[in-house]
């Protein structure tokens, strides 16, 4: 009995587990789930909090926490917009999106390292900076996409063999930041800092470069969901983004993270993320009212929260 739950502490077995079980039991009580359409669409809206949440993983392994995601999703989905509506080809709009993300998660790195204040703190201030300007860039209302934009449509609608496009690029950054974590030096780095931030330093890793390019990350993540999630609305609306990162950081503790840091798995937030899709979808399929579903919500983070913290007893 001991080995199986040192087993299931020190994998993502126990997750994956959970995973199965809450799938056979919305596929009981609706046995739609399991078609294929339903499947597709599943992974499609799961894909936007899924891209936040790789991004917070590299923030929570360090020990530290971003509020500011959700607000970084809104204002670069109205930049993205507002720049192709006036005229900007949409090419260039999507890449200066990707950049200014890059940039707003830089600057919350800058002020946790530089001058030493707390991650809560900065991304919560941050978060209603980002989040006023995205109020002032929109005047308050909603910014209409470019219907005739090729490129603008597939981002969020497009189909690569029938499969949705945002789908297989969801996998495909999710290979390329697992090799980043877990094979490169930048990586172990990632996870020293979070372990033990002062025996990282004294060891010679400059902790302050680390946690800049892991809050550079997480901007750059919500930026790209932010694209897609445009896409997919033909809009940019200027409360987009609201409250999506409380679902990332469920998706990561749910994945096996510790909110201490030092431990966890890009793999294990791809379950978490799994495990909240299946849930949203199934309460969906359900006719749960959207009120109760924000309540079911705040219990599994709460949970996760009480799980995590009884793993690291």
């Amino acid at each position: 009995m001991n080995n199986i739950k040192k087993t299931l502490k020190n994998s993502n077995l126990g997750t994956v587990i959970a995973l199965i079980v809450l799938m056979i039991f919305v596929t009981i009580l609706n046995p739609s789930f399991i078609r294929s359409n339903n499947l597709l669409n599943l992974l499609r809206q799961l894909t936007i909090n899924g891209f936040i949440a790789y991004g917070m993983t590299f923030v929570i392994l360090t020990g530290g926490i971003d509020l500011s995601v959700g607000s970084i999703l809104g204002l670069t989905s109205a930049i993205f917009v507002g720049l192709a509506a006036k005229g900007m080809p949409m090419f260039i709009s999507l890449i200066i999106a990707l950049i200014l993300g890059s940039i707003l998660g830089l600057i919350n790195g800058i002020f946790i390292t530089k001058a030493k204040l707390a991650p809560f703190i900065v991304t919560l201030a941050t978060m209603t900076i980002y989040r006023g300007l995205t109020l002032v860039y929109t005047n308050g209302r909603p910014i209409p996409g470019n219907r005739e934009s090729r490129l603008f449509a597939f981002l969020g609608r497009g189909l690569v063999l029938n499969i949705p496009f945002q789908v297989i690029l969801f996998f495909i950054v999710f290979i390329i930041l697992y090799i980043l974590l877990k094979k490169t030096a930048f990586g172990r780095k990632v996870y020293a800092v979070g372990g033990n931030e002062k025996a990282s330093f004294i060891a010679g890793i400059k902790t302050d470069k680390v946690k800049i390019a892991i809050y550079t990350i997480s901007g750059l993540m919500a930026s790209i969901a932010g694209l897609i999630l445009t896409s997919r609305l033909n809009s940019a609306g200027p409360q987009a983004g609201a409250s999506y990162e409380m679902d990332a950081i469920a998706a990561v503790v749910l994945g096996g993270t510790s909110m201490t840091g030092g431990k966890g798995s890009l793999t294990g937030t791809l379950i978490g993320a799994l495990i909240l899709g299946v849930l949203n979808n199934g309460l969906n399929l359900l006719g749960v009212s959207s009120f109760y579903q924000q309540i079911v919500k705040g219990a599994v983070i709460l949970l996760a929260v009480l799980v995590d913290r009884k793993r690291n007893k």
